[in-house]
C-alpha cells in the first residue's frame, strides 16, 4: 500500500499545527470554541424569533360583540 499524495498532505498540515509555532494549536481550538458559541447564539436568537413571530400571529383579539359595544359607549 502506497502512500499518495493526499496522504502526504494531510500528514504535512497536521506536523505544522503540531510543530509550527507557540501557541497553534490553542489559537484554533480558540478559534473552533468561539466559532460553536456563535453558531449556539444564532440558533437561540433564530428560535426566539421564530416564536415572537408565531406569537403575533397567534394573537388575535376576539371580536366584541353589540352587548359589550353598547356598555363601553354608556360608560
Amino acid at each position: 500500500m502506497a502512500i499518495g499524495p493526499w496522504q502526504i498532505a494531510i500528514i504535512l498540515v497536521i506536523a505544522v499545527l503540531v510543530f509550527g509555532g507557540r501557541g497553534k494549536i490553542s489559537s484554533i481550538m480558540g478559534d473552533f470554541g468561539k466559532g460553536i458559541t456563535s453558531f449556539k447564539k444564532g440558533l437561540k436568537e433564530g428560535a426566539e424569533d421564530v416564536k415572537d413571530a408565531a406569537e403575533e400571529a397567534l394573537d388575535v383579539t376576539p371580536p366584541r360583540d353589540k352587548e359589550t359595544l353598547s356598555r363601553d359607549k354608556k360608560d
